[in-house]
């Protein structure tokens, strides 16, 4: 599929300049700063050296004085308290970070955590979670990453003589549920600073309020936050203010001192931390720093798989898992499970391809909605992703669970797909997400009509231009630039993510050096790149790696100029790390650039 490369408008000439002399840097790293909306030398500072001091009172956020006077006082009285959690990353590593937090100052079997299934009882607080508190006697219910929208059930429970506070960080709806506390920043009421915490993000900040009033103390707050990096990593949340001090601080937790659950599944990923010994045993194990991509792409996923094929109390368990045998253990559970996860979502995403392909109507439509009843639940949401990445349209992926049609949803840069579903609301069962990923349910007698619904909803609000995929390019720079200071600095910009992306780099001019060939079956290049006239001038050939792009070879190797787009990383491997391009496209003419 053809990509405009759109060119990120550029940064003000004095402000670079003023920057580029107050920092002492060169003005292609003071565009990058001026991009990100800082143009000073305090918010500079600010940027590059994030400080646990910068985070912000937890006690601005509406409720959280009811929520913190209604857990001490379950401590106090002896009271039953459950840790709920929905059973995506953010969720799991939400209530693993609460039950860690609290379980010290509860007597045995006072606290418990409880994770929904997701075939029996759906996304967010259930009913069943609901009776199982009652029958358990648990007073309080501590409800993470879910809950803003369940004002029915929080009624039902009310009924039942159970308190909830809600820990949530999703769309409110026009009613907010009547509970002991709602904390959510993004409630029209809440005027707290930051509204983009992931689901554990809230869930620290009350842990946080917790210890502020003598509840703990601040380090073993602080000694959590790797959790909490990965459920912002994972729950793709903007790492931004905030969660930009959060995750750059759970990172250095990560890369010192992981827990044993984390460890475990790292190993898994062949990256070794405290086990050096088996590092140097182990074949090609990685040994460098941790990123968020790390925690997307290796640990998330695992952790999901738990959730998505079986029982996501057990990445629960491994994350407050405390002795590395035990850890080990159920992390090898969880890696079988997630080769399962993948063989599903591999079957399934064929399938889906093929269904789209065969059928006019489906091939040429705006948005893709595709449905069968015996696809497996627990991971349509990774195959409406790559169906989105495919046909690049709004799609919507279905399956059938408890008598309901049920779903995930994944959008397009520029279309809301939260609003386009809540247009259709009336035909809907049940629903919740935001702009670019949702969820919903509805009976089966509705799913024509809804289809119908959804096309002409995206056909009105989207234009021809907007189903061309974009790559936003930051600077166009030459290979010349790229020296080690400027490399030194860049690696400062991270922790990478939305809301500060890896910068994405444009070199014109450039040539094959001799040595770029395919790779991995023909589907991948590996590349070795000059700048024409770089040879002249001493600067050494860059390398490179281009996935799926290998179909390019041919006119790569011919020795024409084209143009690049790229991220810059170091490539470790068989333990000797080098600086790489990490290629997105490449053109061979200027059309699509603007």
């Amino acid at each position: 599929m053809e990509t405009r490369w759109i060119i990120n408008k550029q940064a003000d000439n004095q402000h670079v300049k003023d920057l580029s002399k107050a920092l002492g840097i060169d003005e292609n790293l003071a565009t990058l700063l001026v991009q990100r909306g800082i143009s000073t030398y305090e918010e500079a500072k600010t940027f590059f050296r994030p400080s646990l001091d910068q985070l912000h009172d937890p006690f601005l956020m509406t409720d959280m004085d009811k929520a913190v006077e209604r857990v001490l006082r379950a401590i106090n009285e002896g009271e039953k308290v459950l840790v709920y959690g929905d059973y995506d990353v953010d969720g799991t590593t939400a209530v693993a970070l609460v039950y860690t937090y609290l379980k010290p100052f509860f007597k045995k079997k006072k606290i418990e955590f409880y994770i929904p299934d997701r075939y029996q009882e759906g996304y967010g607080i259930s009913h069943k979670g609901i009776d199982y508190a009652a029958k358990n006697g648990f007073k309080v219910v501590i409800a993470l990453d879910c809950g803003i929208k369940a004002v029915e059930r929080i009624e039902y429970a009310n009924s039942k003589g159970v308190d909830f506070i809600i820990c949530d960080h999703h769309r409110a709806g026009e009613v907010i549920p009547n509970a002991v506390a709602v904390l959510d920043p993004k409630r029209p009421d809440c005027h707290y600073p930051y509204d983009e915490l992931s689901g554990c993000g809230v869930g620290f900040k009350l842990i946080t309020a917790l210890s502020m009033k003598g509840l703990g103390t601040t380090e073993q707050v602080y000694d959590l936050l790797d959790l909490l990096a990965v459920s912002i990593a994972a729950d793709i949340v903007p790492i931004t203010g905030e969660n930009r001090v959060l995750a750059y601080y759970g990172l250095k937790r990560l890369n010192k001192d992981p827990r044993p659950g984390i460890e475990a599944i790292l190993q898994h990923a062949n990256i070794y931390r405290r086990e050096e010994e088996q590092a140097e045993e182990a074949d090609n194990a990685l040994t460098r720093e941790l990123t968020i991509s790390d925690l997307v792409f290796l640990i998330g996923p695992r952790i999901n798989a738990a959730g998505r094929i079986d029982k996501a109390a057990d990445s629960v368990r491994l994350l407050i898992a405390e002795k590395k045998e035990h850890a080990e253990k159920l992390a090898d559970s969880i890696n079988d499970l997630n080769d399962m996860r993948r063989e599903f979502d591999n079957r399934i995403t064929e399938e889906a391809l093929g269904m789209i392909s065969d059928n006019p109507l489906l091939r040429d439509a705006k948005s893709t909605v595709v449905f069968n009843e015996n696809w497996h639940k627990g991971v349509i949401g990774i195959v409406a992703s790559r169906l989105t990445d495919y046909y690049y349209r709004p799609t919507i992926v279905l399956t059938m669970a408890n008598g309901l049609i049920t779903g995930s949803a994944r959008s397009i840069k520029n279309f809301d797909i939260y609003d386009a579903i809540d247009n259709c609301s009336d035909l809907l069962e049940h629903f919740g997400g935001h702009k670019y990923a949702a969820g919903l349910s509805m009976r089966p007698e509705n799913l024509a009509e809804f289809s119908r619904r959804f096309e002409a909803y995206v056909a009105e609000h989207l234009i021809e231009e907007d189903f061309v995929p974009e790559l936003e390019v930051d600077l166009k720079i030459n290979f010349r630039d790229i020296t080690p200071k400027f490399m030194r600095i860049l690696e400062q910009f991270s922790p990478f993510g939305p809301g500060n992306m890896a910068p994405v780099f444009w070199t014109d001019n450039v040539i094959d050096a001799g040595g770029s060939r395919p790779v991995g079956g023909l589907r991948h290049l590996k590349l070795t790149l000059s700048q024409v006239g770089d040879k002249e001038q001493g600067v050494a050939p860059l390398s490179g790696i281009a996935f799926q792009q290998g179909d390019l070879f041919s006119r790569i190797h011919d020795g024409k100029p084209f143009s690049i787009c790229y991220h810059l990383e170091y490539n470790t491997w068989q333990g000797k790390t080098t600086l790489q391009l990490n290629v997105k496209d490449i053109k061979f003419g200027k059309n699509d650039i603007h």
